[in-house]
């Protein structure tokens, strides 16, 4: 048995689960005596158009969409105890043990990292043996298995005989699934949960979603102390409002039509929610010291990275009159000046995305030097505004933006342009007709439904926009 398999066993894990498990569930299960934690289930085709990122203002590590979301954030705390669960519709595989055995074989080939896998039982207990026996053969140091078909849900009985069958049918450690309601209320019923299952391992989920002081040796918390915890964490790490309000629902279970259920149900921000446990200076505690942290990196401060300067600049079309922008701005500087033009390098975040909902970021070179807005923009032309909004932004240029000095415009040779493109007063602050339809076709192309921004907003907020 490997040393990754042998740290497996007689362990107790927090199960992944949809919306559950983030980085606040799992940082206070840990805290409650959970050995390992798994992160929810994470879709491998999101996470390969993301982007690493050192959030030094949350003292994470955030992995980024190029729409901004925060797909996955993890901390030091946690390191060598999480398990990314990345997924493929898993349930859906089990009809398929070639397609399993080729996923799981590649991964255990090209990780340095153990890898696991989970599963729920088949039908027949003879298949589901063979399946987890072909299973071990990829060279996985673990089987989870929930004790359930893919077709029976939580009111159906766990089938402790199929567990106990696949646990001495293989040498890699098993870890039972799937006993929260059945067998295990607190952390004294693990033991006797392993002991009927014969696995190596207990791995929990609804009663760690209800209570993750499940995990506590001690014995249960009340509630009311645990989702304190949690909010702490929640707020700690900037948690998003809407996976916040979804995690304390579970754990208010019958009380979420209470007063306090309510007022939890209805709130809109983190402060909305600390309000409603009486946690308002807690939060504004918090707030004091990442503002002094973001101090530290104040959202305008260049960093040069491989050659290219960025900022975290966005171009925002009605800061600029019509016809004037940072592109033209900075293409008469290099007139000016004597230098080529300025040539933009324009990407789109992924090739996985469809061509409608790509979003886009641009270099541009100037005078041998590139430079980059680290923010994404939703169209080629805004990438590479933003490009030249940075490049201005270091070389202290005019901008061309509404209310900028004249001196500005008689400086970068624009002056006779800006006054043909004044437009009357009450126009003035809306951009032309033309944008405004782009703009608002690119945002029917990303729009999300509210189901779907349910689903995609589990994970945190979007990344702030201060980040290195």
């Amino acid at each position: 048995m490997s040393l990754e398999s042998a740290s497996l066993l007689d362990i107790t894990a927090l199960a992944p689960m949809v919306r559950v498990g983030t980085l606040p569930m799992r940082l206070l299960a840990l805290d409650y005596g959970a050995d390992i934690v798994y992160c929810e289930e994470l879709i491998d085709i999101k996470m390969v158009t993301c982007e690493r990122v050192v959030n030094e203002e949350l003292d994470t590590v955030d992995f980024v969409a190029p729409d901004e979301r925060v797909m996955f954030r993890t901390c030091e705390r946690e390191r060598d105890r999480v398990v990314f669960q990345m997924g493929g519709m898993g349930a859906a595989l089990l009809s398929d043990p070639d397609k399993i055995e080729a996923i799981l074989t590649k991964l255990v080939q090209g990780l340095s990292k153990p890898v696991t896998c989970k599963i729920r039982i088949l039908p027949s207990m003879e298949d589901t043996v063979r399946l987890v026996q072909r299973i071990e053969r990829t060279g996985v140091a673990a089987i989870a298995v929930h004790g359930r078909t893919r077709e029976e849900r939580p009111k159906h009985p766990l089938h402790c005989d199929f567990l106990k069958a696949v646990s001495g049918a293989v040498g890699v450690p098993v870890i039972a699934n799937g006993g929260s309601l059945d067998m295990v209320k607190s952390f004294e019923d693990v033991a006797a949960f392993r002991s009927a299952t014969g696995a190596a391992a207990v791995m929990l989920a609804r009663a760690a979603m209800w209570n993750p002081s499940v995990f506590r040796r001690q014995g249960l918390l009340p509630v009311q102390t645990v989702m304190e915890d949690y909010l702490k964490y929640a707020v700690r790490y900037d948690n998003h409002a809407f996976n916040t309000k979804y995690c304390l629902c579970q754990m208010l279970r019958d009380k979420v039509e209470s007063e306090m259920g309510k007022l939890v149900k209805t709130a809109q921000t983190l402060s909305d929610i600390c309000a409603a446990y009486g946690m308002q200076a807690y939060y504004e505690e918090v707030q004091v010291l990442l503002r002094s942290r973001r101090g530290l990196h104040p959202p305008e401060t260049p960093v040069t990275l491989g050659g290219v300067t960025t900022m975290a600049l966005r171009f925002h079309r009605r800061d600029y009159p019509p016809e004037i922008t940072p592109k033209m701005f900075l293409l008469e500087w290099c007139r000016k000046e004597k230098l080529e033009q300025p040539h933009y390098h324009t990407r789109p975040g992924s090739r996985y995305r469809p061509i409608s909902d790509r979003l886009f970021l641009s270099t541009v070179t100037v005078d041998n030097k590139q430079y980059r807005s680290t923010l994404w923009e939703k169209s080629k032309k805004g990438a590479e505004q933003a490009a030249a909004l940075v490049c201005l932004r270091v070389l202290r240029l005019p901008e061309g933006r509404r209310g900028e000095e004249q001196q500005q415009e008689e400086e970068s040779g624009l002056g006779g342009k800006r006054k043909r493109a004044v437009a009357p007063p009450l126009l003035a602050a809306a951009p032309p007709q033309e944008e405004q339809e782009e703009e608002r076709e690119v945002n029917k192309k990303i729009h999300l439904s509210d189901r779907e921004a349910e689903t995609e907003v589990t994970n945190g907020n979007h990344h702030k926009t201060h980040m290195p």
